[in-house]
Order: structure tokens, then sequence, then C-alpha cells
């Protein structure tokens, strides 16, 4: 029976149709009970660039495992993200990437630069606090900033993308904006993007590490209000 809305994060059918020709799937399942919308969303891949973006993605995906002939396969996976986001740019072509990143993060944001540039490309790197725009230009208080009672920058991830839209960025890459700031900046890109670093200031910018011990140490995030 169709279910409402897909919930394939609950999903317990160990051979699953979205795998599988031969697979099942639960009420939820969209692979089953939202056909008409995989199919529109396939048509988009009929549109060359879209169709492009989507290939070298996905011969991406494959090239970061070695040893793939071999029958029965396990997975081994060799390349870390890093690698995988210049040679996905490398396979579109790619000449100017872009990078936003978290003025805590200037450091990473410094070996990414010398990477990329290693790598061949041209490298446009633009700090969160670009503009030193004073946080009460948005209305924040003083009791609400960082530092109570100082001066501090708000964080323009618009800014950002403004600039790196004038730089003409090929693909933009975003290290450790706050959560809320890299969804504007993604809203105002006008290139693809994608995330190297999601900032988690606890957990050393891992934020799996947290859900990975939702049975132990973090089992109170499973409680409304923390």
């Amino acid at each position: 029976m169709k279910s409402d809305s897909p919930e394939c994060a609950k999903c317990g059918v160990k051979n699953r149709i979205c795998r599988s020709p031969e697979g099942e799937g639960p009420p939820f399942c969209p692979t089953l009970y939202r056909k008409e919308l995989v199919e529109k969303a396939y048509q988009e891949y009929s549109q060359p660039d879209i169709l492009k973006f989507a290939r070298e993605a996905s011969v991406q995906e494959g090239e970061c495992y070695i040893h793939r002939n071999a029958k029965p396969y396990v997975l081994h996976p060799t390349k870390p993200r890093v690698q995988e986001t210049c040679e996905f740019a490398q396979k579109m072509g790619y000449k100017k990437l872009g990078i936003a990143f978290c003025a805590g993060l200037r450091k990473e944001a410094l070996s990414l630069n010398q990477i990329i540039e290693a790598q061949g490309f041209e490298v446009i790197s633009v700090v969160c606090k670009a503009g030193g725009t004073p946080k009460e230009q948005i209305g924040i208080r003083d009791e609400e900033k960082v530092h109570i009672g100082e001066f501090e920058s708000m964080c323009s991830p618009i800014a950002q993308a403004m600039i790196l839209n004038e730089g003409k960025t090929d693909f933009n890459i975003l290290v450790g904006l706050c959560v809320g700031h890299d969804s504007l900046f993604l809203k105002y890109s006008r290139a693809y993007c994608t995330v190297l670093v999601a900032k988690d200031r606890v957990l050393s910018h891992n934020p799996c590490a947290a859900l990975y011990n939702t049975g132990s140490y973090y089992a109170r995030m499973l409680k409304k209000g923390f």
C-alpha cells in the first residue's frame, strides 16, 4: 500500500528495489510509488550540460575504488574527497575554482588552495568575514555575539558568492561555512558547488561522529530539546 511521504531513511528491506531490479520496497518507497517524478527527474538529464555533469560525477564515483574486476568484490576506496574534487573538476574541463571558507578554517583553506593550484587550477578564495560588516547591521544584539562587548564582523555568504560570481569561477568549494550561511551561499552562487568541509565545532568537523554515537555518548540527542 502506498504511503503519502517517502521515508527512505527508515527502509529495512534487505534487497532494495532501488539497488536491484529484482528487489522490493516498503509502502513509502519512492522507486515504486513516485515513478512519475522519477521519470520527470530523468528527463532533466537530456540537457547536455546536466548530462555531462551527472555522467562525470558517476565516473568519478567508480574511480574512487580499485580492484573492481575482482569477484566477489569487496569495496576498496583509495581517494580522499579533496582528490576526488580536483579530479572531477579536471573531468569537467574547469579552469577556475572558487573557495568559500570560514575564517576559523583559514589554515585548511590555505592547504586546499595550495593543492588546487598544484593541480593546475586558477583559484579565487573568499573568507566569510569579507567586507567587515558589523553584525549590528543584520539586527544582532551585543548579547548575541560570540565575543560580547566587542566589534564583530558578520559572516556574509552572499558577499562570498557574489565575489566568486564576479570572478566567473567554474566550480565553488565550501570549506566550513556555518549552518545557514552555507545555505545562503548555495542559493546565491551561480556556479555549481561542492562541500569539502562541513563545520562541526565540537567534533573536529566530522558531523557523523554524533550520528555514530546516538546509542551511547550522544543518546541525549534522541530526546527532544537535547
